[in-house]
Formats: C-alpha cells, structure tokens, sequence
C-alpha cells in the first residue's frame, strides 16, 4: 500500500488530504489549500456580469470546458487562464509534490473559521495545480465543490495501517512525535507546534486536547459523515443524473434543474460504475503482471549480457594472442570497443529497468487507490471519482500497450573478428557483424556405419565436418516420397539422429539433411539411398548407398544409447520450424500429393479402411523448457511431479493443428486427493495455476471420486468416478472432428469434453506434489472410437 501514498497526498502542501475537495476536472483539493491557491479576476468576468449580461449559463462558469487552455506556456513557469481577455497570470511555485502551485495574489486575511466558512474574496477564481484548468468561482465559494467522502475513508485507513508513531502535521521539515490531538481541529500537534499554532487562549481555549493515541481511536470510531448536496446542505443524495454525471437530491428535481436530464437510482448506478472500474482493474493488472514479468526479463538480459560480454573478451583475447606480436597494440583498441559496447547495452536496459520500475510503481499505486475506493460504501462519493478512475485506468493500460514491454537492446554482441587476413595487414583488423557477415555452416556428413532400415523405418545419422568452426543452430531432413517424387521436410530440430516410421515395405528412398543457423542454410549433404524391408517383420539388414560411393551394408541393430529422439511418419505429417519457439515440434497434418501412394495401396486391398492405418502416431515427452520451475523431470522428461502444494502446469513438447492423436498417463502416486487436471493448451498458457483456469487451456481435473471438464475456469459436466494410484487417463484429440475427449481406464469420461477446437495444441498436465505421473505416447487410438470413426 505504500505504493498508493502519491495517490492520498495534496498536489499543493505534499500532506495527506485533510477535508479533500473535487474540481470539476476531476482533481483533489485540500479544502484550505483550495483557499490558498485562489485569485481574484477582473469585475467584467465575475459569474454575476456574465449572467447580467446573459452568457452565464451554470451556477459554475469553467471558462468553457472544452476551450479551456489549461497548461502553461511550454511550462515556462507562468500559468495561463484560459477563457480570460485579460486573465491574471501569477509566477507558480513548486509544491513538495513537484506539481505548478498558482500563489494568492494577496495573503488571505486572518480567520478562525473553517475554510469552507471562512469568506471568499469576491470574483475569485482557482486554477487545478495538475492539470491547470481554471474556473471563476460563484457566491457559494468553495463550499460549492462536493466533498471527497471516499477519498477520506480511504486515507484513514492508510493511515491506521502504518504501525509508526504518529507525527506532527505542522512541522515542516522533520516531523516530530506528536504529542496532543485536538479533537475540533482534528489535528496532530507536537509542543512546539502546539504552542506557536494552538495556543490555550481566545476561542481555541475552548478546544479539547487528547494524547495522539487516544485521538487516533476516536478518529476511527467517529462515523462517516453522509455526502450532502451542494446546493442543499440538509438534503442527502438519493439519485444519479446521466447527463451531469452527478449525484443530486430531491430538492434538485423538484426545482426542476435536471428536467430533461435522465436520472437514475443511485445505488443502481453505484453498483454499474463499480463494476465498470473493476472490469477496467482487470486489464490494468494483466498489463501490471506483464511488466513485472518484464523487469524480470530485463534484470535477466544484465546478467546475460555480463556473461556475453566476459566470454566475448576471452574469445577476442585468445584470438589477439595466437599474433602476439603484431596484434598487442590493436588489441587494446579492440577491447575498447566491445567495453564500449557492452556499457552501452548495460545503459540501454538499466535506463528502460528504471523507466519501468517508476511506471509499474505508478501502476500498483493507482491500482491499490482503486480497490480502496471500490471498498466504499458510500454511493455519493464513489460515483463522484469513478469516472475519472475509470478514465485513468485506461489511460495507463493504454501507456503499457504502446511498445512499452519491449526491450531495446538484445543480449547479443553482433560482433565476430575476423583473424584471415595476413600479418601485413593486421593494422586493418575491425569488428565485423554476426549477422549481416558471418558464414553458413558447413554442410553436413551423413554416417553410413550408424544408418539402418528396420521393416518400414529408417535411422539416420549425421554430424558437422570435423574441421567446421560455424555452430550449427539446427538441421533439416528431408525424405522423397519413395517414387522418386518431391524431397519435403520430415525434421527441424537440434538432434542428429532421427528415425522415420510408416515407410512403405520393399521401397527405395532418397535422404539429404542440410544445416542452418541466423544466417543461412547450408548445401545438402550427399543423397542416401534407403531399401525397406520387403515384408513386415523381416528383420535383415538392408543396404544402404551413397549416391556418390559404393554400395555397402550397414549394421543393425543401432545400439540403445543412441536410439533416436525423433519419430514420424513423413506422409502423414510435416514437421515446420518455428523460430519463435526454438527447440520445440510441430505437426502439421495436410494433404499433399505424396499421400496418394499410401491411400491408394491401403485402398487396392479391397478391403474396409482401418482408421488406425490412417492416423500418424506421435512420440514425445514433456517440455523443461517452458514448464514451470517447480515441475521436477525424471525418466527422460516422461515422468513428472511437483515440488509445490500449488498446481503448477508442464507442457508437451509437440504441438499438433491436425490430424487424430491419443495419449495416455498412468498415476504413479496419489496422496492426499488432489486433483490433477489433464488436456490441451496453448504455448501461451499461464503456468502457475490449475490447467482450465484460463481462456488458453481446455482440461478434465479429477480426484478420488469425480470429475469436471473445465475452460475459462468455467466447470462443466460432471462425472462420477476418479482415480487412484495406477489409474490411467487417455487423452483423445481429433483435429479433424475439431473434439477432445477423456478416458479413465480406457473408459469414455463423460460425453465428449470440448467442440470446435482450432488451433495448435500442446499436450498439458497441472498437477502439485501430492501426484506423480508418467506419460505414454505413440498409442493407437481406442478401438470404439476407430470404429465409429470409420462408421461415420
């Protein structure tokens, strides 16, 4: 709540509000620092000349809102009254809280009135130190301006929350311990102050002075005052006009001042404007929760640049001393430059930190301000400061969305020096860019003696020339289609081994795998010839030839430590690259013209379509690159529980937008009756609460006895019967019906969970420490459904 003090203090004096009043502008005044600020205008445009001469239309004359010329001159130091022929201009001065204060003219004389009692020189006119709107006032003076009821219920329970001593409100520099409260002036004082401004003689001798504490009790205890009309002080409000966007009594409708003006009940509209400012809280928070993902982000991209930039000069370094003796003078120049780059990145993300930190602060203060006021109970004064709130939300969740949570500077050091040319020409070394200059990597080398076909698979192995020095950021298989047809993409990823199923027995196919990286793509290896097996269950060794060699026979089987980490079926899917999500798989299930060998083998059987000769098989484990930190692996990330008490979410590593697939979880332990919850979402997904909860995933939590199908956090459909400790939850996605479905000991879960999924999908689990659970992948899909699939 600390965060919320800029909110609770006046732009005038830099103190809590005492007795805040509300300009027309929306802004906070204090009462007596509302008096202190007036001036006084011209006699010819006092609000009685302006109604004498018939161009007064309100009790309140605002210099005509919308022409209002409310800011000064290029902040020169000079206010302007807008709407004036000849508006006074006074020198402002700087309140504690940094805001323009417009001065008196004249000092107010002395009073011991109140200061909304207290005379107001005639035509004065105030100008808001924030946003320097100006208005002349009329005969009521400031008691015209309704009262911040709400503002003042919030800033006593501010003020009861901090457990410090209470303080002087009268010292001016360093507060000191107060020592009395008087009770009529609502003030604490300490000795010093008491004496110079409440001395015990004239009328303030009848005034009752208690110890600050039992002040503070009786402050707390004292009932809040009723929000009473402006314009009749006895009378309560008790409706809403529309048009003035106010509340008003019933004296005011009865002297007919809102006649043609739609009103409404005002608890009705107290309630409407509190759920408007709740519903526009809630995009301000999730703009809020980016930003401190943000900082996290950027306080991370210091360390990496500081590890960047220390490996950096070490490379830069050995490459210096391999020429010691014509590089020592240009090396010290070199390094100089990479200094140099690094302190301007490290500026460049420190100075966006400190932008940040100072608007996400501003953020929470008006976010807290808000849920305060929203705890209100008094209608009046809520809907007096509710659309300004409203407006202020939006506005600042509108500051966040323009680019704001972008970094400015990435991590990376685009610089690579180039040590080829000869010592004649060292004098000339510079840094060249990474990314306009570096080279492609080398072409890859296929390893014939780790490369077999199996029945209708195929293992392939390749590696980087020994001698490259360009790092590969991935490779590319591709596969024809066993008919001399169109090379297409069969993997994109990091490994260098990979085993192709589905193939079709007793065929020849062509194999080639390039490299790329930021740059470019490398030249295709050699082409590969492999043979299948000419029947299924055939276990001889196939031979295998380089286009370019002699034919020769390969070992089989590949030994287990080097078992692939990728499978698919090139004619049912194609694995895409993703750039903006590195190290991660997807399929997508299209048709394609390669297909048409496959379907039309399967249909000269003359015999029905199996659908689960039709439906690719995926094989994939859990993702530790974007599941939450307390997700704890094991079993090569097919097994996982939680460390926390708290649902914490693990995605799969494969993302599917087409096609039939099924998977299956057992429950390896299961203590204390959580309930897990298990299904689809997107990489997106918010990964530190229940699998459902948000719009991005689309799940079935159970426990011992039950379950419901949950989206949106909306709960749905519930089922009798759970699980328990080997219990086995199956997972159906069929892309093509665009429908999710659950099982529970190859039982059907309820109806079908969830219609009309479009999109790419990832595999999800959420679950906490008291479950442990291990997933299994490359299933067919349960026989019911293969068979009303090929019904239907």
């Amino acid at each position: 709540m600390e965060e919320m003090e800029e909110e609770l203090k006046c732009p005038v004096c830099g103190s809590f509000y005492r007795e805040p009043i509300i300009l027309p502008c929306s802004h906070n005044l204090c009462q007596a620092c509302a008096r202190n600020i007036l001036v006084q205008t011209p006699e010819s445009e006092s609000p009685q000349s302006r109604r004498a001469s018939g161009s007064g239309v309100s009790d309140y004359d605002y210099l005509d809102l919308d022409k209002m010329s409310l800011y000064s001159e290029a902040d020169s130091g000079y206010g302007s009254y807008g709407g004036f022929a000849s508006a006074p201009t006074t020198p402002c001065q700087k309140s504690p809280n940094g805001v323009r204060v417009f001065p008196p003219a004249m000092p107010p004389p002395p009073t011991h009135l109140s200061p909304a009692l207290a005379p107001v020189p005639r035509n004065s006119c105030i100008t808001c130190p924030q946003c320097h709107r100006s208005l002349i006032l009329d005969d009521r003076g400031l008691r015209g301006f309704p009262k911040n009821r709400v503002l003042e219920g919030v800033i006593d329970r501010y003020q009861q929350s901090k457990a410090a001593a209470l303080k002087c409100q009268l010292c001016e520099k360093a507060p000191k311990e107060a020592t009395v409260m008087c009770e009529q002036c609502d003030v604490f004082y300490c000795d010093p102050c008491r004496l110079r401004c409440h001395p015990p003689r004239g009328p303030l001798a009848k005034h009752r002075l208690v110890p600050p504490a039992q002040g503070r009790v009786s402050r707390r205890l004292s009932p809040r005052k009723v929000s009473t009309c402006t314009d009749h002080e006895l009378e309560n409000h008790s409706m809403y006009c529309v048009q003035c966007k106010m509340p008003v009594c019933y004296q005011c409708l009865e002297e007919g001042k809102h006649s043609s003006h739609e009103v409404k009940a005002l608890g009705a509209m107290w309630k409407l404007h509190k759920s408007q400012l709740s519903q526009a809280l809630n995009g301000l928070s999730d703009r809020a929760k980016e930003a401190k993902e943000f900082l996290v982000q950027l306080r991370t991209m210091v360390q990496q640049i500081q590890e960047n930039s220390v490996e950096f000069e070490a490379c830069l370094v050995a490459q210096c001393d391999a020429l010691i003796d014509a590089l020592n003078r240009r090396k010290a120049q070199l390094l100089a430059r990479v200094n140099k780059e690094h302190e301007h990145k490290l500026k460049v993300v420190r100075d966006q930190i400190s932008h940040c930190t100072v608007k996400l602060r501003q953020t929470t203060g008006l976010m807290e301000y808000c849920l305060e006021v929203i705890k209100e109970n008094d209608p009046s004064g809520f809907l007096q400061i509710s659309d300004a709130l409203i407006r202020r939300v939006h506005l600042t969740e509108d500051q966040w969305g323009k680019g704001t949570l972008t970094p400015r500077m990435t991590t990376d050091f685009d610089l690579s020096l180039d040590n080829s040319p000869l010592l004649q020409s060292i004098h000339q070394l510079d840094f060249v860019q990474v990314k306009a200059s570096s080279p492609v990597p080398a072409t890859p080398i296929l390893q014939l003696e780790e490369c077999c076909t199996h029945n209708n698979s195929a293992t392939l192995s390749w590696k980087q020339p020994p001698l490259s020095t360009v790092a590969a950021d991935g490779y590319i298989l591709e596969l024809d289609d066993g008919s001399g047809g169109q090379f297409r993409e069969v993997y994109v990823g990091k490994e260098t081994m990979c085993t192709v199923d589905g193939l079709h027995f007793n065929s020849t196919y062509n194999a080639r795998v390039k490299a790329f990286n930021k740059t470019g793509v490398s030249p295709y290896s050699k082409t590969l010839v492999l043979q299948t097996s000419e029947a299924a269950g055939a276990h001889e060794t196939k031979p295998m030839k380089d286009t370019d060699s002699e034919e020769q026979t390969l070992p089989f089987p590949v030994p287990s430590e080097r078992l692939p980490l990728r499978r698919m079926s090139p004619f049912s899917s194609t694995l895409n690259l993703q750039p903006s999500f590195p190290g991660r798989s997807y399929f997508d299930f299209r048709s394609s013209p390669h297909q048409l060998s496959l379907h039309s083998s399967l249909q000269s059987l003359n015999a029905p379509v199996d659908i689960k000769k039709l439906l690719a098989v995926a094989w994939f484990a859990f993702d530790p690159g974007s599941a939450h930190s307390d997700i704890i692996f094991s079993n090569d990330n097919l097994t996982v529980t939680c460390s926390s008490y708290d649902d914490r979410v693990v995605l799969g590593k494969t993302g599917f937008s087409k096609g039939v697939h099924y998977w299956e979880l057992t429950i390896d332990r299961y203590d204390n009756h959580p309930d897990p919850a298990f299904g689809v979402a997107r990489i997106d997904v918010m990964k530190d609460m229940m699998l459902g909860k948000d719009d991005k995933a689309w799940a079935m939590y159970v426990d011992n006895n039950r379950s419901w199908f949950m989206h949106n956090n909306s709960h749905t459909n519930r089922t009798e019967g759970g699980i328990t400790k080997g219990a086995t939850i199956g997972v159906l996605l069929d892309l093509n019906r665009k429908t999710l479905t659950f099982f529970v000991n190859n039982e059907q879960q309820g109806p079908i969970a969830f219609e009309n999924m479009e999109g790419l999908f990832f595999p999800a689990v959420s679950l906490n420490r008291n479950v442990q659970v291990t997933l299994h992948t490359g299933l067919p899909v349960p026989d019911f459904y293969s068979s009303r699939a090929s019904i239907a």
